[in-house]
C-alpha cells in the first residue's frame, strides 16, 4: 500500500458523538428542510462584508434566508436593506420582537454582546455571537446561564474552530500519539500602515447623532450607559468608528485576535468544553501606534491549566511575521498551519514511532468540514453541538479576559477553577 494510503488509514478519523440537543433549541424550525430566517443586529465592516454578503451568497446552500437587519448608523442600515432586500430597523429590539426570526447573528461592538445575546435567547431565537463572547468574565456566566435555561443553539464566531487540523490535532491527543501535552503557541500578528484599526475603519465626519437623514447615528443607544454598558460620554467618532481600540468597548488585540487561537487550541487539547485556567500573566506595551489608543500594540500573555500545560499566546500589531501554532507533547510535537504534521520528539522517537505507525514524522490527511455558519444551522435543524458553544466560549473568555486585566492591573491573575472565580 502506498505511503499516503498507510497514513490516511492510520490517521482515519473517527465518529465523535455529539451530545443531542433538546427539542426546546430547535423548535422553531418547522421541518428538517424550514427555511431559517435570520437577523443580522450590526452590518459595519464584518456585518455586511463578511455575514450580510456571505450569507446572500450561501444562503440557498445553508437553506437561510435574511429577514431583518440592525444597525444604530442609518446609512449602514439602509445599505444593508437595500442589498438584502429585507427590513430594517435602528434598535436590535425590534428585530427580537419579531415571531418570523429564528436566529440573530450579534456583529455589534463586544460591550453589547451578552446582552443582545441573553434576550435574544429569552425572545426563543438561536443565537451566533461574534467573537469575543462577552466584554467581561461576569456577562459570560451570565450567558452560559441563559443558553442552559433557555435550550436555544449558541454558537461563538472564531473561525478557526471549523478548522479540521484542531479536530484531528485533539484525535492524537486523546490516542496519546504525541505523550502528555504540557505547551501550546501562538500567535496572531498584523503589520498595516496607520495601522488595522484605523486604516480599515474610516471616519465619517458627515454623521453624528446630530445629523439627519442617512447621516444619523445614534450615540446613546450605541454606548449603552441606559443600561450601565458604557460611560455617557459626548459624540466621540474615534470611539465609534474605531471602537477596537479604546477599552470601555472591547480588550484589544487579545480579545479581537487571540480569541481566534486559543478556542480552536483548547478544543485540541482539552475537548470543546474548554478548560478554566489556574493562573494569567500577561506583558507587552504600547510601544509605536501612540495615536490616543488605548490598547496595546504588543500584547503576551501565559495561561496555566489545572491538567498541567500552559499556553502562550502574542499579537502584534508592529510586525506580521507568524507565529507557528504548535502543541508539544512528551514524545512529539504538532505543528498546525494549512497542513498539520506530526513529528517524533528528542529521547522519545521511539516511543513516539510506536504509537505512530512506525514514522518519525507525518503530514496528516485533513477532511472537509462544515464551516461555523452551516453548523449553526444544523444545529438548530437537527440538534447537536456547535463547534464554538457556550461552554468553549465562555473558558476562552475567561482566560483572556484575566490576561487583559494582567496587563492592566499589571499583576498576576489567579482563578478557582472549581468555583469558577477570581481569587482574592
Amino acid at each position: 500500500m502506498p505511503e499516503d494510503s498507510n497514513r490516511r488509514q492510520f490517521f482515519k478519523q473517527s465518529a465523535v458523538a455529539s451530545l443531542v440537543m433538546s427539542a426546546a433549541g430547535y423548535r422553531r424550525v418547522q421541518g428538517a428542510n424550514g427555511r431559517i430566517r435570520v437577523g443580522i443586529i450590526g452590518v459595519g465592516s464584518q456585518g455586511y462584508n463578511y455575514h450580510l454578503l456571505g450569507l446572500l451568497e450561501h444562503g440557498e446552500e445553508y437553506g437561510c434566508e435574511i429577514a431583518a437587519v440592525c444597525d444604530v448608523y442609518r446609512r449602514r442600515l439602509k445599505r444593508a436593506m437595500e442589498k438584502a432586500g429585507c427590513e430594517g430597523f435602528m434598535d436590535y429590539r425590534e428585530v427580537l420582537a419579531r415571531d418570523d426570526i429564528d436566529a440573530v447573528i450579534i456583529v455589534t461592538p463586544d460591550h453589547w454582546h451578552a446582552k443582545i445575546a441573553i434576550e435574544a435567547m429569552e425572545a426563543g431565537k438561536h443565537v451566533y455571537c461574534e467573537k469575543p463572547m462577552t466584554l467581561t468574565v461576569e456577562q459570560a456566566f451570565q450567558v452560559r446561564e441563559a443558553v442552559h435555561r433557555t435550550g436555544k443553539v449558541f454558537q461563538v464566531g472564531p473561525q478557526r474552530t471549523a478548522n479540521d487540523q484542531f479536530w484531528k490535532a485533539q484525535e492524537l491527543i486523546r490516542a496519546g500519539r504525541v505523550g502528555p501535552v504540557t505547551w501550546a503557541q501562538g500567535g496572531y500578528n498584523r503589520n498595516v500602515r496607520g495601522c488595522a484599526f484605523n486604516v480599515w475603519f474610516p471616519i465619517d465626519e458627515t454623521a453624528g447623532p446630530d445629523k439627519s437623514g442617512d447621516d444619523y447615528i445614534n450615540w446613546d443607544l450605541w454606548l449603552g450607559h441606559e443600561w450601565g454598558l458604557a460611560d455617557k460620554i459626548p459624540w466621540n467618532p474615534e470611539h465609534f468608528f474605531r471602537f477596537r481600540k479604546y477599552w470601555p468597548y472591547n480588550g484589544g488585540v487579545a480579545t479581537d485576535l487571540l480569541y481566534h487561537i486559543l478556542a480552536p487550541l483548547l478544543i485540541s487539547i482539552t475537548g470543546n468544553h474548554g478548560e478554566y485556567p489556574l493562573r494569567v500573566n500577561a506583558g507587552g506595551g504600547l510601544y509605536l501606534l501612540k495615536d490616543g489608543r488605548d490598547i496595546p500594540d504588543v500584547f503576551t500573555m501565559s495561561v496555566d491549566y489545572p491538567s498541567e500545560f500552559t499556553v502562550h499566546l502574542l499579537s502584534m500589531l508592529t510586525n506580521d511575521t507568524p507565529i507557528p501554532v504548535r502543541i508539544c507533547g512528551q514524545y512529539g510535537t504538532i505543528d498546525i498551519d494549512r497542513d498539520l504534521t506530526v513529528s517524533g520528539n528528542g529521547d522519545y522517537v521511539s516511543e513516539f514511532r510506536e504509537r505512530n505507525g512506525g514514522y518519525e514524522k507525518i503530514v496528516v490527511p485533513l477532511d472537509e468540514r462544515p464551516d461555523l455558519w452551516r453548523n449553526f444551522f444544523d444545529c438548530i435543524r437537527h440538534g447537536g453541538e456547535p463547534y464554538a458553544n457556550v461552554e468553549l466560549g465562555t473558558a476562552t473568555m475567561v482566560a483572556i479576559k484575566l490576561g487583559v486585566e494582567a496587563y492592566r492591573q499589571n499583576r498576576t491573575m489567579l482563578w478557582d477553577p472549581k468555583e469558577n472565580r477570581l481569587k482574592a
